[in-house]
């Protein structure tokens, strides 16, 4: 099979057991990852009408449109569904930092494993987390 563009109806996406899909947010500019969120149904159908980002927030229960307080909104370039149609890419040009703490990306913590622990280590049963 070749890598041609299969586009994806928002009706064939794979929602999760809580009706929610991850979203990748990536400059579109210059491909740096910005965060990753969640959308459901309903934030997707107002991040396609009104061409900025829309997520549903996990801990509050409830729609938030990016940039609404911190006027840092993300317009969106373009959306693409993975294999599966279990995750987004939304590659957006930002308005300002993706973070809530002012940094241009979240991602901005490497991981250290200088302390050897192993990934079979990490978590409550191994007394990482």
């Amino acid at each position: 099979m070749d890598d041609a563009t299969l586009p994806v109806s928002p009706a064939e996406l794979c929602w999760d057991e809580h009706g929610l899909i991850p979203a990748v947010v990536q400059d579109a500019l210059t491909g740096q990852v910005l965060t990753l969120a969640y959308m459901n149904a309903a934030s997707l159908q107002r991040s396609l009408a009104s061409g900025e980002t829309w997520f549903w927030s996990r801990s509050r229960q409830t729609l938030w449109h990016k940039g609404e307080t911190s006027g840092n909104t993300q317009r969106i370039v373009d959306i693409w569904a993975d294999c599966d149609a279990d995750a987004l890419v939304v590659r957006v040009s930002p308005a300002g930092p993706a973070c809530h703490t002012g940094r241009i990306t979240c991602f901005f913590r490497p991981l250290d494993a200088s302390n050897g622990a192993s990934p079979d280590s990490a978590g409550p049963e191994g007394g990482g987390l």
